[in-house]
């Protein structure tokens, strides 16, 4: 119980509202993705609540060799305005994005073959 008898929950079980402002501002998180042609910036996917005033909008990744993978804006705005700000844009892979395989360290990844004569290594720490 909190306060004054009341039950509180965490922010973190709580479904957030998709606040309709920030979600109708699609456009303002498009002119967001500065880092690429306008032309690598796709069809708006999804808006997202990520919390109270607080959304994500998700566009279609055009770039070369960057398949499956999709922008993410988050824009917000404060209460009892209609001007929304961006927050932040990323990159972020999608579930059938190609991605680099997992990093080995170097003695993990040599194979027969790959060693000659006069090749040095460093000797293991210990």
């Amino acid at each position: 119980m909190g306060n004054n008898g009341l039950v509180t929950r965490p922010a973190s079980t709580r479904a957030a509202r998709l606040d309709q402002i920030c979600a109708a501002a699609v456009e303002v998180a498009r002119a967001g993705i500065t880092e690429v042609d306008a032309s690598d910036v796709g069809e708006h996917l999804q808006a997202v609540a990520e919390g109270e005033r607080l959304v994500t909008h998700y566009f279609e990744c055009r770039l070369a060799g960057y398949r499956g993978w999709r922008w993410a804006v988050t824009v917000t705005r404060v209460p009892r305005s209609r001007n929304v700000t961006i927050c932040e844009t990323v990159l972020l892979p999608g579930t059938d994005a190609l991605l680099a395989p997992g990093w080995l360290p170097w003695q993990e990844r040599l194979k027969p073959g790959d060693l000659g004569p006069g090749d040095l290594l460093p000797t293991p720490p210990d």
